[in-house]
């Protein structure tokens, strides 16, 4: 267990300093290699560790490459320039559209792509409309917490989910049904305690005018018209592999590079160019911390976990479900949500409440917020706004997440019971 727990901690503390730039694919590869060579982990927990996270992995690729082609086009920044326009130079109102859109890009493009791709444009617009520091960081703190606690409606919206889906076998439509009214409480909660908290630093008026017009970012006119089609299609497509049980990244991936390929023939992207610059060590990253993480399990954290569930479920139906959750955030806010997931999963397959899934979800996606090691997409949005010049200490993060969180995550919770 200490072996397990030490080796653990170790490549968890390297993939947040990324001591020389080390990539996190590269140390997580490097934990899991360690974690074979002690014995913590076997041959076939690699091989079971796979099995389970290579659907999750191969369709977030496919999620950031379109995601990124989107980006290229002027997609998103039509999106956020229209949003802010229609506030009207209401502050208070732009503050609630930019939150609604990234409450919608987080679904669709999951956390990840909100955090790499919708980030930089609201910074850029909100220098544009020339915000002091105090309304700029209102903004992206707010934007950045939207990303993560939105990112429950679709298997598609966050690593955590497609995760947690395949494992327990979650049809796509089973789970947007189960998760549409958690996610509508937590948007609505989240919008709520953003406001409170952020309500000063919010311009009561924004000269909107200092923008440009939506339509003159859009790079590609053939393309953003063909981006609207194509992903109703997409959509449709990933309904209709739910009827036959077709892995989500087939169409997640498969339908990326097929955008990508229209694009390329269009002139809209260099399609080479943009596969190079995938996030492709996340694919590293999400295998092998995967499996430092199962060497937690083969030391008994997960049968530690499943008696804790137990007790729980002997406390009451609702303890049961808010327990889990709030296990399953705390856990995520203090190692991370990546590994929090799975060993939450192979605990729950043992108290044989598959229903416990959708808790762990929320507490997995709401619960980092608390930390800035929470989740991945908090650890790249941070590392874009350093490049971009934006420094967030974790102390002026923790204060926001550790009093915006619980309450939010309450009331997500809620919808479950």
């Amino acid at each position: 267990m200490i072996l397990a727990f030490g080796l653990f901690l170790i490549t968890l503390i390297l993939i947040i300093w990324q001591p020389r730039g080390l990539s996190i694919g590269t140390t997580a590869v490097g934990g899991a290699v360690v974690a074979l060579l002690l014995g913590i982990v076997s041959w076939q927990d690699v091989w079971e560790v796979t099995h389970i996270v290579w659907d999750a992995t191969l369709a977030f690729i496919g999620i950031i490459l379109l995601s990124m082609v989107l980006d290229e086009i002027g997609f998103f920044e039509w999106a956020a320039i229209k949003m802010a326009r229609l506030s009207g130079g209401s502050g208070p109102l732009m503050f609630l559209n930019i939150l609604l859109l990234g409450a919608l890009v987080a679904a669709f493009f999951a956390n990840d792509g909100a955090a790499l791709i919708l980030t930089p444009i609201l910074l850029a617009k909100m220098r544009y409309l020339k915000m002091d520091a105090k309304a700029i960081s209102a903004f992206l703190m707010a934007g950045g917490f939207i990303g993560d606690s939105a990112s429950n409606p679709l298997v598609i919206s966050n690593l955590t989910n497609i995760v947690t889906a395949d494992y327990f076998h979650l049809g796509f439509i089973e789970y947007m049904k189960r998760m549409f009214l958690p996610n509508l409480l937590s948007i609505a909660a989240s919008i709520l305690f953003l406001w409170l908290f952020f309500r000063k630093s919010i311009p009561r008026h924004v000269d909107v005018e200092l923008l440009p017009e939506a339509f003159t970012v859009i790079k590609n006119r053939k393309m953003f018209v063909i981006s609207w089609w194509f992903l109703a299609i997409l959509l449709l497509g990933y309904f209709t592999g739910d009827l036959y049980h077709i892995p989500v990244s087939l169409f997640a991936l498969g339908g990326a590079l097929i955008f990508l390929a229209i694009a390329a023939k269009y002139k809209a992207t260099k399609p080479m160019m943009t596969v190079k610059t995938a996030p492709w060590h996340v694919v590293w990253f999400s295998i092998g911390l995967y499996i430092v993480v199962f060497g937690l399990k083969n030391a008994g954290l997960t049968d530690e976990i499943a008696e804790w569930l137990l007790w729980l479920k002997s406390q009451g139906h609702a303890a049961y479900v808010l327990g889990t959750g709030f296990l399953s955030g705390g856990l995520s806010a203090v190692m991370n949500n990546m590994p929090t997931i799975m060993v939450m999963d192979l605990a729950i397959d043992k108290t044989g409440d598959t229903f416990l899934a959708y808790a762990n979800i929320l507490g997995a996606n709401l619960g980092p917020k608390m930390t800035p090691i929470g989740s991945l997409a908090t650890l790249l949005w941070l590392h874009v706004l350093e490049k971009k010049g934006v420094k967030i200490s974790w102390g002026e993060y923790m204060k926001v997440g550790l009093l915006v969180t619980p309450p939010v995550l309450f009331v997500a919770l809620l919808g479950l019971l």
